[in-house]
């Protein structure tokens, strides 16, 4: 196949430019911070504030901040496979799409009423936004073999995630301004910041219009006469699944990103909730961190696609989740000031993009050449949620039980090692199928 026209594939990268800035405004930077500003108990002196919330009592809130998110990530991935199956029986990828993206960005707009006396509302936002965001990917993700040919999946996958975070630095200046010009005064700091929850929203669903503009229109993989959706889905996602455990490579692959992606999305979730409990950062320190995390993750992107076309996407992976272990490890033993805390978060930022992308490029080309793109991105969506509501769960989890967010590093840890062995398997794996197609 050839690589669609300039036009299409800078109108895919656009929906990373869009949405980006919920993961990374809202999720990664604004919103932690805001949630345990406004279920804490307002002395700074106090290291860790418990709260009572429905069936949870004196839990930590950063604890329930973790579950309420790995909440969310446990609908998406129940979820997303049965819609994608669907819309590709269907041929209407977009349309869910298009649903799914408006729904998270109402839903940030709306977590500008969530207070201190609104956190059930507060919280139901972040489930409904969290699945709006993610589900939508599944969509988005599952265009990228429909544009780019094998040859060009790593280049044009880290152009989306360069865009997506060249557009969250930009908002996340303008939310940082806003901030900055509230000054000491506590409410007009809780205004700033619920307006940058508006802004997100309004931006997120703006740009991906474009995206919605440009991208082919789906062809249905059904012959158009089984009514029985429901069941089709179910039909589509079990022809799925054997196909991928016939693809030895590729269940490996998925495995080790299973584990490996635990620790990267529960990092970049938890990443300033440890800066403010663990090292008591106050927010301009937290907002600066994350500024330069997404600064250097461009660069991050950019430089794991050039070393993917040298070396081999498995190797980059390899050295890249190895770099993990050691940012890990200095974490838990080190970490005990600001400045280690930006040297860290470079570090991080440096090979956050990079996973990333080279992560969903790598899974794109092992993929067979299939009309159900959707189904099989939704195995790699799935894969990537339970990870996340594991890792979530466990982190929180071991705060409660231990009452340190640095215990829970060690969780981190193992998951990373375990993704790197599988990794090992998976790169020995393509070099034997390698010599038995040569003989």
């Amino acid at each position: 196949m050839q690589t669609a026209p300039k036009k299409v594939v800078n109108a895919w990268a656009m929906y990373d430019w869009a949405n980006s800035v919920f993961n990374l405004v809202i999720t990664t930077t604004f919103f932690p911070i805001y949630y345990l500003g406004v279920t804490g108990d307002g002395n700074e002196a106090t290291k860790t504030d418990y709260i009572d919330f429905l069936w949870f009592k004196h839990v930590p809130n950063s604890s329930l901040y973790n579950y309420t998110m790995a909440t969310g990530f446990l609908i998406v991935a129940l979820m997303s496979p049965i819609l994608s199956s669907i819309a590709d029986y269907k041929g209407n990828k977009k349309s869910f799409m298009r649903f799914l993206l408006t729904l998270g960005s109402l839903s940030c707009m709306g977590f500008y009423f969530f207070k201190s006396d609104t956190l059930l509302l507060g919280t139901i936002l972040m489930i409904t936004a969290t699945v709006g965001y993610w589900s939508s990917l599944v969509f988005y993700n599952s265009y990228l073999p429909e544009i780019a040919a094998p040859q060009d999946r790593d280049r044009i996958s880290a152009k989306g995630f360069m865009y997506g975070y060249i557009g969250s630095v930009l908002l996340q200046i303008i939310g940082f301004v806003l901030v900055m010009l509230a000054g000491d005064d506590a409410k007009a700091q809780s205004n700033a910041v619920r307006l940058t929850f508006v802004l997100v929203g309004i931006w997120w669903l703006a740009f991906a219009q474009i995206t919605l503009k440009n991208m082919p229109a789906g062809k249905p993989s059904g012959d158009g006469q089984n009514k029985n959706l429901l069941r089709n889905g179910f039909q589509e996602l079990g022809k799925v699944l054997r196909q991928v455990k016939a693809m030895p490579v590729l269940w490996l692959f998925l495995c080790a990103f299973f584990f490996y992606n635990m620790g990267v999305q529960t990092v970049m979730l938890i990443a300033t909730n440890f800066g403010k409990e663990e090292l008591a950062l106050d927010t301009t320190v937290l907002i600066a961190t994350v500024v330069i995390i997404q600064l250097v993750a461009i660069i991050g992107a950019f430089t794991m696609s050039r070393l993917s076309e040298k070396f081999g996407n498995f190797r980059v992976l390899m050295a890249v989740v190895l770099l993990w272990i050691v940012v890990c490890v200095y974490a838990y033993f080190f970490l005990t000031n600001k400045w280690q805390f930006f040297g860290v978060a470079a570090v991080v930022g440096l090979v956050m993009g990079g996973i990333q992308s080279l992560s969903r490029s790598t899974y794109s080309k092992l993929m067979p050449v299939t009309k159900d793109t959707a189904s099989f991105f939704s195995f790699y969506d799935v894969t990537e949620k339970i990870a996340i509501v594991v890792g979530m769960f466990s982190f929180g989890f071991i705060t409660q039980m231990t009452g340190s967010m640095r215990n829970s590093i060690l969780a981190l840890i193992t998951f990373f090692v375990l993704g790197l062995v599988i990794l090992l398997f998976a790169y020995r794996r393509t070099k034997t199928n390698s010599l038995t197609e040569s003989d």
